[in-house]
């Protein structure tokens, strides 16, 4: 039997997982790391902990099936994706917390590029948008607010780099500083055709060049080896790299143009395949590499990204205490037959795409007397579903792609109403595939592809196999009139702005 290990470092936890050669998994380790929130609109991770948990996930999950690291024919990496972390490359010297995709203090300087520079020519150069989501505006903010930072990374003291390029270079023993192509396309310093470095992007966010990892394919190429005295005790290939997204993509073995999917994490992500065309978004979608093979040429994508999906059940299990755990949630859910009027938009940082509007805050509309808290639960489900129907409308709008289905993967899959309700929205099949850890499963297969484990395409789509399948129910009139007043309560997020006290 041949085995490859996905390390799958997400929002809010880590996993190693060990898949054998027919995509199966045979073991896993999972474990969650602090959210650290700084002030409002301020998130940040501890590299360091993210590292042990790293660490701790492979060697459980080794001796969970007692195997050896040298039983891992090679490893994949997958992450959440724009999280920026400062480091010295020599040393092993952090400079700063991790600055979380979702932290919004980068936006001072974007809403001072926009006075300056169109829109236009940024998504021209790089496919994306204004928004403090990206990694340049924080890494921006760390050059101007460090002391001391600026100084050594134009001396080569300094990386900045994303989760990928943290864990690979931690896995190599300081040997590999690179980041893979779909990971380098949300910097906003990427030219998205070329796929290297824009030096005018650069020269826009005052980020020197050689503070930045190498931009590397997807698969087809061994980055380093892990070093022996790391958690796998053995030289084993670091060969595959994929963000979280874009290896859910992967996962759920989208390889031909027009194949979509949605991703319900802690945030909503739904990509389609737009192959080797560059599609420029007049709906608020984002244009991304999807992945790239070796010297073939990249694949790209549309991309709608929600913030918050999952972490919305977790606010309501943590901060509100409405409920003990998601099961518990979901049952209440289920409990009533509709939301009772009640729409929930969670822009807590913000709304994302199609809207783009960083001013926006949350807000719950529609309360009645007659409101209950399983209203309010089926209400934090249905607000997830809406968004991505957001999102799928523009997507159709800007590809001309009408997906007849669309595949999903996540934990919030697990959900029985939310995946019908999502169906109900879009009009369409829901289909969930057998294996759900797609992400993961997306990285095994970026790097088995790159040391033989799998042969070529075609033998990982027989893989895919659909595990359940939710259909629509719900009348053409009710679904306008949900989706009316989902548009009003997203009106009543917009200009809020947040006092924030130092």
């Amino acid at each position: 039997m041949r085995y490859i290990g996905a390390l799958d470092q997400g929002t809010t936890s880590t996993r190693f997982i060990i898949f054998d050669q027919s995509g199966s998994i045979v073991s896993s380790h999972q474990l969650e790391h602090e959210q650290i929130f700084v002030k409002p609109g301020w998130v940040e991770h501890d590299p360091w902990e993210i590292w042990d948990n790293s660490c701790e996930c492979i060697s459980k999950a080794l001796k969970e099936i007692n195997l050896k690291g040298s039983d891992i024919e090679g490893i994949g990496i997958t992450n959440q994706r724009e999280t920026v972390i400062a480091w010295n490359p020599k040393t092993g010297k952090v400079w700063h917390n991790a600055i979380v995709w979702q932290d919004l203090r980068g936006s001072d300087l974007i809403n001072r590029l926009k006075e300056e520079v169109e829109a236009s020519y940024l998504q021209d150069r790089s496919g994306l948008i204004f928004s403090p989501y990206f990694a340049a505006s924080k890494i921006a903010w760390l050059l101007e607010n460090v002391e001391g930072l600026r100084d050594a990374a134009e001396k080569g003291e300094a990386v900045f780099g994303t989760i990928d390029t943290w864990l690979t270079w931690n896995l190599t023993g300081g040997k590999a500083i690179v980041t893979d192509v779909s990971n380098a396309s949300r910097y906003l310093l990427m030219n998205i055709e070329s796929c290297t470095w824009d030096d005018e992007l650069l020269e826009l966010f005052d980020v020197p060049r050689q503070a930045l990892p190498t931009i590397v394919p997807s698969s087809g190429m061994i980055y380093g080896t892990t070093t022996p005295s790391g958690p796998l005790r053995a030289e084993v290939p670091v060969c595959g790299i994929l963000g979280d997204q874009q290896a859910a993509l992967f996962g759920q073995a989208c390889f031909t143009e027009g194949l979509g999917k949605s991703t319900y994490g802690t945030g909503g992500f739904l990509l389609v395949n737009t192959g080797e065309k560059l599609i420029k978004s007049t709906q608020g979608l984002l244009t991304t590499v999807a992945y790239q093979l070796g010297d073939h040429r990249p694949v790209y994508a549309l991309e709608g990204s929600i913030a918050v999906a999952g972490s919305l059940v977790q606010w309501a299990r943590d901060n509100l205490k409405l409920v003990e755990n998601p099961q518990e949630l979901d049952k209440l859910a289920c409990s009533v037959s509709d939301c009772g009027g009640v729409y929930i938009v969670p822009a807590f940082s913000g709304l994302f795409a199609p809207y783009w509007r960083s001013d926006a805050r949350g807000v719950i509309a529609g309360l009645t007397g007659y409101v209950n808290r399983a209203h309010l639960c089926r209400a934090i489900l249905e607000a997830t579903a809406f968004q991505v129907h957001d999102i799928y409308k523009a997507m159709e709008r800007d590809s001309h792609i009408v997906m007849p289905s669309l595949r999903v993967d996540g934990g919030m899959t697990n959900s029985k109403p939310l995946m019908e309700f999502q169906a109900d929205l879009l009009g369409v099949p829901v289909i969930r595939p057998l294996i759900v850890e797609t992400t993961a499963l997306g990285a095994a297969y970026a790097a088995g592809l790159s040391v033989g484990v799998w042969k070529d395409f075609d033998e990982l789509s027989t893989y895919w196999k659909e595990g359940k399948r939710w259909e629509a129910t719900m009348s053409e009139e009710e679904r306008e009139q949900k989706v009316q007043f989902w548009k009003k309560a997203v009106n009543r997020t917009l200009d809020w702005e947040c006092e924030e006290k130092e």
